[in-house]
């Protein structure tokens, strides 16, 4: 073979190996070769089964903003206005149980010193001692106003506020913004979208504390004394009633409307749903786990 052909057939061999062009595969193979061979050791990957749509009939669903994805592999398979701001309402306090775990330990006593009275509550008492564990159930689980509030008063209430954000920056949900520990404030400084929630969401499922509280259908906790005791029901009714639900987190105000982030699960299948700015969030997350039912199927890439 002459010179000339040789040096052609290698670098067209070359090209075919270091560029990827728009294939998947060869994405795969130029820039992600350690996973193929280390240290001489060829490895086997491991890939997620791939949902797809078997036709393109959609649910119908009330929700202004929507975003359900496919856990394992963070594939979106239905959406609605998925960067658009909304407010979040409780939803916020995903983030707050997130700042909560990193800045304290579970069997920390906190005295609540004050409370308030706004929307749903825990029912704290002034003077009352009580674990931050117990706190953080009361923020997941019923979702409690006051919970929230001694949190970062306790901890200093503009801190918390600014470690929410950082916490915001760093799982990059770029179209997110706490003004409150709560949600409660409806201004235009405190908003989210469908898909950030669901950053937020696949962060505390991934989490192998907070994950098991989310899941919690209903606890009575007290304070260290055994003076206060208080019943903490999750607001998410489709607990116990749906099969596969186990958690995340609702929201309510007038201003947001009715938010709700679910995390599904069937035959090993593992989704997030996101509704906001719903009129019956709970059943536009029925409709779309009845709609995921019939209509997505999985492939393995071989």
């Amino acid at each position: 073979m002459r010179p000339k052909f040789i040096l052609i057939f290698v670098f067209y061999t070359l090209l075919f190996l270091f560029y990827p062009g728009d294939s998947f595969h060869f994405h795969i193979f130029s820039y992600n070769r350690e996973l193929f061979n280390e240290n001489g050791v060829k490895k086997p990957i491991k890939l997620s089964p791939i949902p797809y749509l078997r036709t393109q009939t959609f649910p119908y669903l009330n929700a202004q903003g929507i975003y359900v994805v496919y856990l394992p592999s963070f594939t979106p398979i239905l959406e609605k206005n998925p960067h658009q701001k909304f407010l979040p309402a409780s939803t916020a306090k995903i983030i707050s149980a997130l700042v909560a775990y990193d800045i304290y330990k579970p069997n920390q006593i906190i005295e609540v010193k004050k409370t308030i009275s706004e929307g749903q509550l825990m029912g704290l008492v002034p003077g009352e001692k009580i674990t931050v564990e117990n706190l953080i159930y009361g923020i997941l689980i019923h979702s409690g106003n006051d919970a929230a509030y001694v949190l970062a008063e306790n901890f200093g209430y503009q801190k918390f506020i600014d470690l929410m954000n950082k916490k915001v920056k760093e799982l990059k949900m770029k179209n997110t913004h706490f003004t409150d520990p709560a949600g409660l404030n409806n201004d235009q400084n405190q908003y989210t979208t469908p898909f950030d929630l669901a950053l937020a969401a696949r962060v505390i499922l991934n989490h192998p504390y907070l994950s098991k509280i989310v899941a919690i259908k209903e606890i009575i906790v007290s304070d260290v004394d055994f003076k206060y005791f208080h019943r903490l029901v999750n607001v998410n009714r489709l607990l116990g009633e749906v099969p596969g639900i186990g958690g995340v987190k609702t929201g309510y105000t007038q201003e947001a409307g009715q938010n709700l982030v679910s995390f599904y699960k069937k035959n090993n299948h593992q989704f997030i749903i996101v509704i906001l700015k719903s009129e019956d969030r709970f059943l536009d997350t029925k409709n779309i786990i009845d709609w995921i039912e019939w209509n997505i199927d999985f492939f393995l890439p071989e």
